[in-house]
This record gives C-alpha cells, sequence and structure tokens, in this order.
C-alpha cells in the first residue's frame, strides 16, 4: 500500500530489516527474523474456569501455549507460541518471525514471542545449520537501578 505525501513523493512498505537471534536484547521489539523451530513442547496450562466468561452460555476453550526453542546460525532462544501459532510452530519448520518482541520470563530470562500486531509465515527450508550451543534464553540478566546523579 503507498501513501503520497503532501510533497507528492509515493511512499511504498518499508523494507523488512532482518535480525540475527544472537542480536536480540531484553525488552526489544519489533524484530522481524527467519528462524527453524529446533524443539516445540506444548506446555500444560491450567483449567481453572475463566471467570470474566462465566456469564456466557459456552466457556473458553483452555488457550494452548507451546514452547519452542528456535534459531538461526547465530543462536536459539526460546519462542512462545500461543494458540493458533502452536500449528505453525512444527519441529524442523523454517519460519518468519514478524514484528516479535522479547518479554522477559520470571524477570531474569529472555523469551521471544509474537502478539496480535505481529505475524507468522511458514517458509521454505532455510539452508543454514542452527547454532544450538547459544541459547539466549539461558542467560540471566538482573534489573540494575542506576541512581541520578543529578545537575552540579
Amino acid at each position: 500500500m503507498a501513501t503520497a505525501t503532501a510533497t507528492g513523493q509515493v511512499n511504498g512498505k518499508r523494507k523488512p530489516v532482518f535480525v540475527k537471534v544472537e542480536d536480540l536484547k531484553p525488552g526489544t521489539t519489533g524484530h522481524t527474523l527467519i528462524v527453524k523451530v529446533v524443539d516445540a513442547t506444548p506446555v500444560k496450562t491450567s483449567s481453572r474456569p475463566n471467570m470474566s466468561r462465566a456469564l456466557l452460555s459456552r466457556p473458553a476453550p483452555p488457550p494452548r501455549i507451546a514452547e519452542c526453542v528456535v534459531g538461526d546460525e547465530t543462536g536459539t532462544i526460546i519462542f512462545t507460541a500461543r494458540n493458533e501459532q502452536v500449528d505453525l510452530m512444527r519441529k524442523g519448520a523454517t519460519v518468519i518471525l514478524r514484528n516479535a518482541k522479547i518479554v522477559m520470563f520470571k524477570g531474569t530470562t529472555m523469551r521471544l514471542a509474537v502478539d496480535k500486531w505481529g505475524r507468522i509465515e511458514v517458509t521454505e527450508p532455510a539452508k543454514f545449520e542452527v547454532k544450538e550451543d547459544n541459547n539466549l534464553s539461558l542467560v540471566e540478566y538482573e534489573l540494575v537501578t542506576v541512581p541520578d546523579q543529578g545537575m552540579n
């Protein structure tokens, strides 16, 4: 979709900038990556009734969640797939993650996620070998508050 500016120039869609797994940092968003799914493990979710839907006639189905180890030639990271995303994240598949973000799991380790503003596309098999010995989800981070130095 192209849009015209006030000067009459036509701006097309922005070309995606693909990043590598090793370049991911805590708290960042808007990443586009091509990764291979190394492993996909379904996570058992609690079967507590959802109280917000208690007034409706049919209860909501429990959310489906899978923790998937994904990676490229620079490293791996755990990707949290939710609901229909679980079906796309099959072991051995190559996927493009668009508008992915880093979420901090339990406040200390990085996980990759794609929310409703992002997209997952299955693509042709990648030609790279996944570097499995550099798992960014195993690196623990600590939030450090720096005291304000103030103006002298």
